[in-house]
């Protein structure tokens, strides 16, 4: 399968001019605003043909927020904020502009408005914890902080569309329940079958086969080397094995090897997922079959804060909702957009995503690793490198990867450059067993950049685009395939092995809905050691 013919960039840059703001992904505390807000922080976003055997008809999407979430952080742990909005987008003609969005709305209460009490003398008093015993599957008295959630579908404008309730299959219900989080193996001893009960199979408007949601507290599946690279890139950024895993030292001299303790959040760390599959016939539209993904989550503009504050009320909200937080495809806000413009692209919608495109097509990240690195590479080499970075300007080989799509892989009909993760629903999904984790350059057309699924190595796969992957062929059904999108000569470090030495895998993960592991739990200490130390399979 011939991936893209020539790239009709002239059309794409034109584009580049025509509005007059641009957003791209926030993730991970990516930005100086979002880090004020933690609950409205979006990592990631994935969205990919559904591989649980017997599921190959749906999509799965799932918008993860609240990072670094410390399995031991009591009491109060990770619900949701009840005056935001969280949401996810799907555009399915190429216009930027969602033609799907589904929007989820937070309850938080106390148990009969005080959370579990017990007689203390003559006086009966409120707890401090949000549990005073063990919760199961089927008893959950002992909890006393609820969370439930709303699901509305909302066809055309995310605010001035057609809203309709999404209810569960059995029994008509418009709320979910989120289940709490894994404060330890005391308080919910088997948190798989706890936790499990609250996925739901649900009815969508307009759709004659039953989709499933679940919202709640996952293991994190997003492997990164994450304080070393922020330290100026503290490692030897290229494989240091003959191959992933080998353990042979065979690779660059020096150079990082795939380890679980160069991981910053696989293993140690969970997240909140909000995740939601759906029938490919239901969301694809009018379009080709490629869809475009993104989530948000929005505040009311106003807050008013208040001298005596109540758990119901512990400030006042008012005015429009205002998007503080927005996620297509990883890393973009973190490693390509510039310091001063962060927080405003995570304030607008996609059609305002081509006025800054310099960040795609002159990117700096690859400047700054030759800054660090061309030096010692010639060093040990012996070679005389007179840049490691690709020299194509504009990088439209970049351009394709996050703002259009690649052509005949997952670029729409309809061409409007924004940033979105692109799913081509017509890619049958690669079974877990045999999933690249290095997607499309691995020969796995059914991964990233074709959607985004927990088990692909984004960090090592954005930073080989980064430096050039795609200018040099690429294998297509075993044949080294030229994209057209820039030569060889272009990306003198292309072919590289960069890597962040933090791996992932799907054999990693679950098997199905909603993919990502049981997060870990606060207690024992020996369970999170477990996790921490678990090896990656490659």
């Amino acid at each position: 399968m011939k991936l893209l013919g020539k790239f009709a960039l002239g059309t794409a840059m034109a584009s580049l001019c025509l509005a007059n703001a641009t957003a791209f992904a926030s993730s991970h505390r990516e930005a100086p605003g979002i880090t004020e807000r933690p609950k409205v922080d979006n990592t990631d976003v994935y969205a990919f043909r559904s591989y649980e055997p017997g599921r190959e008809g749906f999509v799965t999407i799932i918008a993860n927020f609240q990072p670094d979430q410390s399995p031991g952080s009591g009491p109060n742990y990770f619900t949701m904020d009840p005056d935001a909005i969280y949401e996810i987008h799907i555009d399915n003609d190429g216009d930027a502009i969602e033609n799907l969005t589904y929007q989820f709305k937070f309850t938080n209460t106390l148990r009969n408005g005080t959370g579990i009490t017990l007689p203390i003398g003559d006086k009966t008093l409120p707890i401090a914890l949000r549990a005073a015993g063990p919760a199961t599957a089927t008893d959950q008295s002992n909890v006393g902080e609820l969370e439930t959630y709303t699901v509305t579908q909302i066809t055309g404008d995310r605010r001035a569309g057609t809203r309709a309730a999404i209810a569960a299959s059995t029994g008509g219900s418009t709320t979910f329940t989120k289940p709490i989080d894994n404060t330890g193996n005391k308080t919910i001893p088997d948190y798989a079958g706890y936790a499990n009960q609250y996925v739901y199979n649900v009815a969508l408007p307009s759709c004659s086969t039953a989709g499933r949601v679940f919202v709640g507290q996952r293991a994190e599946a997003f492997a990164v080397n994450l304080g070393e690279v922020f330290d100026l890139v503290n490692f030897v950024p290229i494989e240091g094995d003959s191959a992933p895993g080998a353990n042979d030292g065979r690779g660059f001299p020096g150079g990082i090897r795939q380890s679980r303790n160069n991981d910053d959040l696989v293993g140690k760390k969970n997240v909140t997922s909000i995740a939601i599959e759906l029938p490919i016939t239901c969301i694809t539209g009018g379009g080709n079959g490629v869809v475009g993904v993104w989530s948000t989550a929005s505040l009311p503009q106003a807050e008013l804060r208040d001298p005596t504050p109540t758990y119901a009320v512990p400030a006042l909200q008012g005015g429009a909702y205002v998007q503080v937080s927005r996620l297509g495809m990883p890393l973009v806000n973190e490693l390509v957009i510039g310091l001063n413009q962060k927080d405003l692209f995570n304030a607008v919608k996609p059609t305002a995503d081509a006025a800054l495109g310099d960040y795609v097509t002159n990117p700096t990240l690859p400047a700054i690793l030759d800054r660090l690195f061309r030096a010692p590479v010639n060093a040990t080499l012996g070679t005389s490198f007179t840049n490691l970075a690709p020299n194509n300007f504009p990088r439209n080989d970049l351009v394709a990867t996050f703002l259009t799509g690649i052509r005949t892989l997952n670029q729409m009909s309809r061409v409007t450059p924004s940033e979105m993760i692109r799913l081509n629903t017509a890619i049958a999904p690669t079974p877990r067993a045999t999933q690249s984790t290095f997607g499309v350059a691995g020969d796995d057309l059914a991964g990233f950049p074709n959607g985004r699924r927990p088990g692909d190595d984004t960090v090592d796969i954005t930073l080989r685009v980064a430096m050039g992957r795609l200018c040099h062929p690429v294998p297509i059904n075993r044949v080294a395939t030229d994209l057209g999108l820039c030569t060889p000569a272009n990306a003198p470090t292309g072919m590289v092995a960069y890597t962040d030495g933090a791996p992932i895998s799907a054999r990693d993960l679950g098997t199905g809905f909603p993919y990502l592991n049981t997060p870990i739990p606060g207690s024992p200490r020996t369970a999170r050691n477990a996790a921490a130390a678990a090896p990656a399979v490659q």
